[in-house]
């Protein structure tokens, strides 16, 4: 008796296992996993109530979510994205955004078909296409982990079905400026495939970028599809929130899928949602205030080992993260394993991303005080030298 031949080819999920590693190692601090450090909303508890008040919301509720929540999140596009719902496109609550992704998948690929993704990638996308039965195409970004459009265009054939891009990029931090964006949306519509964008990090902005949604373009309904995620934002991310903006052509597959995989999202999260969003983008920017600070000391302690030549720090101008590039021969979950065991100190290694060649290690900040920052960046600091002398 074995498990499927689809499973064993996909890669299991970085996270436990370093998550395993570090609760072997107490004290360890983690650079690791991409969460905030702070909960939703007040609001979201009166709406808690608000759900418990009525019986019925015990029951099954509508697939593609309950309509107060997905009013308020029509206002949230129109307002935030210039994304405006019509007759061409739908909009579907998922239980997160890796739901939404999946869906996607489910709904418009058959085995065989092949995404695009640009590397290094979210791990949880390439496992959700090789989990289908599909073919991940790995193309890989510049030297500043931006897009290459023209590498995008040449990978693409005759059984490609999307291309997917995440900005803010997990797990580089790079933000695709709004020009590159477009280009891979009208490379889309010309070729006859979908654009599958992930925004799930489109608040974590810094030093004057900018956020963009390619499906905000005018002509962009039919072939484009965005994923949203409250878990970063909001502090929400064990509530599994998140939606799906796609075409309308699109409705009766994504609704077999929905029904089929969940049936309906959690009707308490539901009801939470709808008290973060009541409190808006502006409960987001205050957080983002210390957010940005951490990131400060973050890059104040990287700074010495780039001007040693230790490694280098692309640039990162969006999400919660540094995708470092460490000058050694030692493979990335070679030298993250002996961080953890030696130094305390934990990070995601690259490979988990579709980086094989080379060493590269992910920094996430977003859930960190500025005091555990600099004790984990010393560590950081320290084992790297140590690993790479």
């Amino acid at each position: 008796m074995q498990e499927s031949l689809r499973l064993r080819a996909t890669q299991s999920p970085i996270i436990p296992i370093i998550a395993d590693l570090i609760r072997s190692c107490p004290g360890t601090i983690s650079l690791g996993q991409g969460v905030v450090g702070y909960g939703p909303p007040e609001q979201v508890s009166r709406e808690i109530a608000r759900f418990q008040a009525e019986p019925a919301n015990h029951k099954y509720q509508p697939v593609g979510g309950i309509p107060e929540l997905l009013a308020r999140i029509g206002e949230k596009l129109t307002s935030e994205n210039a994304l405006r719902l019509d007759d061409t496109n739908r909009l579907m609550v998922t239980a997160g955004g890796n739901m939404a992704f999946m869906n996607a998948v489910l709904a418009i690929a058959d085995p065989g078909d092949e995404f695009i993704l640009p590397t290094p990638y979210y791990f949880n996308q390439e496992m959700a296409v090789t989990m289908t039965n599909c073919r991940p195409v790995l193309v890989p970004t510049d030297s500043n982990y931006q897009l290459d459009v023209g590498a995008l265009r040449a990978a693409i054939t005759p059984r490609t079905r999307a291309i997917v891009t995440v900005s803010p990029n997990n797990p580089t931090g790079a933000v695709y400026p709004m020009e590159s964006l477009r280009a891979v949306n009208e490379l889309c519509a010309e070729r006859g495939i979908f654009h599958l964008h992930d925004e799930a990090y489109e608040y974590f902005t810094y030093d004057g970028s900018r956020h963009f949604s390619p499906a905000s373009l005018p002509g962009s309904a039919p072939h484009t599809i965005s994923l949203f995620s409250m878990s970063k934002a909001y502090g929400f991310a064990s509530w599994r929130i998140g939606w799906i903006v796609f075409p309308a052509t699109l409705e009766p597959a994504m609704r077999k899928v929905q029904d089929t995989l969940i049936i309906c999202p959690p009707v308490i999260s539901q009801y939470a949602a709808i008290g973060a969003l009541s409190a808006g983008a502006d409960f987001v920017r205050e957080k983002l205030g210390a957010i940005t600070e951490v990131r400060r000391v973050v890059q104040a302690e990287l700074a010495p080992l780039s001007a040693d030549g230790v490694m280098e720090v692309p640039p990162a101008q969006g999400a919660f993260y540094f995708l470092l590039r460490v000058r050694t021969s030692v493979p990335s979950l070679a030298v993250a394993e002996r961080l953890i065991r030696e130094h305390r100190v934990a990070v995601i290694p690259g490979n988990a991303f579709g980086l094989e060649r080379g060493c590269h290690l992910r920094v996430a900040y977003g859930a960190l005080q500025r005091d555990t920052a600099r004790e984990g960046m010393g560590r950081l600091v320290t084992g790297l030298r140590a690993l790479t002398c």
